[in-house]
C-alpha cells in the first residue's frame, strides 16, 4: 500500500537524506524559459511544443483565484468499477464525512484533478499520509511532474496500490492528502477517510 516508508513509522530513512540534500532549480517564467538558449535550435522547438500556447499567452482559467494551482477532485479508481469522487473545490471540513468503502484485498488507484494557471509549476507532488485509530500506518509520495499552464483540467494517476486484507486491516482510515511541489508549497491539503471492508456493501 505504500511507495515510501514514513520515518516516524520505520525508523530511519535514507530516503530522507537524498530529499533533504536536493536543492530545486529556482522558479522560472514562461518568458525566461523561452529566452534561454535561443541558439539551440532542437531545444528551442522542445519547449515550443511543450508550453504550447502558454508562450504566447497568459493563460488564467480561474482570475479569482491567484493560486498557480487549483486542486478539483480525488477519485478513487477501481477497475469495473465507477470512480469514488471527492469535490475539493468547496467546503473541506465536511470530507470526513463521506467515507469511501474499499473491498479488502482490491487494486486501487487515486487520481488528482487540477488546474495550472498563470506560470509553470514545477516538481508537483501527492503526500499521503494514513493513520488508524491515530496511529500512522502508511505514507505515500507521489512524483506528479512539472506542468505549463493549461486551460483544460489536467490529471495525475497513481500507479495501483493493492488494499490491506484480513479481519485485522478491516476499519475505517483517516487520510490526510497534500498536493506541494519542489518548493514546498502547499497547494492544496485535505482529510479524507476510508473503509475497508470484507465486500463492497
Amino acid at each position: 500500500m505504500s511507495t515510501e516508508k514514513d520515518p516516524e513509522i520505520e525508523g530511519h530513512d535514507e530516503n530522507d537524506e537524498t530529499a533533504a540534500n536536493y536543492k530545486p532549480p529556482p522558479e522560472k517564467t514562461i518568458e525566461e524559459i523561452m529566452a534561454a538558449d535561443q541558439e539551440d535550435e532542437s531545444l528551442r522547438r522542445y519547449k515550443e511544443a511543450l508550453l504550447g500556447s502558454a508562450q504566447t499567452e497568459r493563460i488564467v482559467v480561474e482570475p479569482n483565484d491567484p493560486r498557480k494551482v487549483i486542486v478539483k477532485k480525488l477519485a478513487l479508481c477501481v477497475s469495473g468499477r465507477d470512480d469514488m469522487e471527492l469535490d475539493l473545490t468547496g467546503d473541506l471540513t465536511q470530507l470526513k464525512k463521506q467515507v469511501f468503502v474499499i473491498k479488502e484485498g482490491v487494486q486501487y488507484s487515486i487520481r488528482i484533478d487540477f488546474i495550472t494557471q498563470r506560470e509553470i509549476v514545477h516538481g508537483l507532488k501527492y503526500v499521503q499520509k494514513t493513520y488508524r485509530l491515530g496511529v500512522p500506518v502508511d505514507k505515500m509520495t507521489h512524483m506528479v511532474g512539472s506542468y505549463p499552464p493549461k486551460k483544460e483540467i489536467q490529471s495525475y494517476t497513481t500507479p495501483a496500490e493493492e488494499a490491506p486484507a484480513g479481519m485485522m486491516a478491516r476499519g475505517t482510515y483517516a487520510v490526510t492528502s497534500l498536493f506541494t511541489d519542489d518548493d514546498k508549497n502547499e497547494h492544496l491539503k485535505w482529510d479524507w477517510s476510508f473503509e475497508i471492508k470484507k465486500d463492497w456493501n
